[in-house]
């Protein structure tokens, strides 16, 4: 498919991203190691990494225009990440560059057997101080911008750029992936959150999935919508809803989960999406809000052709960022971005199988 033939993209396709930008040294293993082994890799990459920048990525290759807000060294791997970031159109023009130090970097280890990923990181040094975002170079980054996002890493420089974001009216969305220093701060300015499958029991200790996400749109009044991916069982999406609901009873969150789960179609390998109506939900012991409820499902990806999870989230977050820019629903949203990271993980490597806006698995959503 020509890119010809996509309809044009919308003026404002600015997005500004704070967080991790690193180099990843990917080591591909028949089977992981057991302690004191002494074994070879089946193939070895070693490529830009950090949730931040693969997302950024990600935007860039979907035809957003990103900005990104980081430290590294000025040593060979720090050229290397502004290079790569570059080469694939982000904006590095926001990087702080210290003189002295290390960039950071990772070592992950991809075990072909289990088809999972062992991440061994070492931060940047020295560390990233928010004084070294100069009250200019924000006002410039946030410039024309559609949207702010962060990864929590960062999280000083972080919480400046959000508060100038909210105070712009710029909507924030955080990658809520771990409980981490100044996460709560930043969850307080954001509209929209992405969060990995374990993140919302532990962040409200609710009793299940479903019931931590009207916790979450309960306990951040801010919050438009929360997303929880769960790698092959797809995601879960609850969009708060500022109508009443015309339906006055009220549904339990867990069984509205299940009822919409029958509804999947899990005979079809492209992601699909199914949803509620605005309805009045309620998680007992926590409390009720007006709110749409979607199941979203993944690809499902012949074994074979899995390779490498490693970026699989910040895959979905960038395709994300692209769908809210574009004004994309919901339903539509959901598979999109489950099939671009679906793609991601068809190569080893978190940006190595990302698509470009043209890749024909992706022609049907963008229409």
């Amino acid at each position: 498919m020509s890119s010809l033939s996509l309809p044009p993209l919308p003026d404002n396709l600015t997005v500004l991203g704070c967080g991790a930008a690193v180099v990843d040294l990917l080591a591909a293993v028949a089977a992981y190691p057991k302690p004191d082994d002494k074994i070879r890799t089946t193939s070895l990459k070693v490529q830009g990494g950090g949730n931040a920048a693969n997302a950024l990525t990600c935007a860039a290759r979907l035809g957003l225009k990103p900005r990104l807000i980081s430290k590294v060294a000025d040593d060979a791997q720090g050229r290397s990440i502004l290079e790569e970031l570059q080469a694939d159109g982000v904006d590095t023009s926001f990087f702080v560059v210290s003189k002295e130090g290390n960039s950071p970097f990772t070592y992950i280890i991809v075990d072909n057997q289990t088809k999972t990923r062992t991440c061994i990181h070492t931060p940047g040094y020295p560390p990233m101080r928010p004084e070294e975002l100069s009250e200019s170079s924000l006002s410039s980054a946030l410039d024309g911008t559609r949207l702010f996002y962060s990864d929590v890493r960062l999280h000083e420089t972080a919480l400046v750029v959000a508060e100038e974001a909210a105070r712009k009216n710029i909507p924030i969305l955080v990658d809520a992936e771990k409980k981490r220093e100044g996460l709560d701060d930043l969850l307080n300015f954001s509209d929209y959150v992405v969060c990995s499958a374990n993140f919302p029991q532990e962040w409200t200790e609710a009793p299940s999935i479903a019931s931590a996400l009207v916790s979450m749109l309960l306990r951040l009044p801010k919050l438009k919508f929360v997303i929880v991916t769960l790698g092959e069982d797809g995601c879960i999406m609850l969009e708060r809803s500022l109508n009443e609901s015309p339906a006055t009873e009220e549904r339990d969150i867990d069984s509205l989960v299940e009822s919409l789960k029958q509804r999947k179609h899990n005979d079809i390998a492209i992601p699909t999406c199914v949803s509620s109506s605005v309805t009045k939900v309620r998680a007992n012991g926590i409390g009720t809000v007006n709110a749409r409820l979607f199941v979203g499902t993944a690809e499902k990806i012949p074994p074979s052709e899995v390779i490498d999870t490693t970026g699989a989230g910040d895959a979905f977050i960038g395709a994300v960022l692209y769908a809210i820019c574009t004004n994309m629903p919901p339903e539509k949203m959901l598979p999109f971005a489950a099939q671009v990271a679906a793609a991601g993980c068809r190569a080893l490597g978190a940006r190595t199988g990302l698509p470009h806006r043209t890749d024909p698995r992706l022609a049907s959503f963008l229409h």
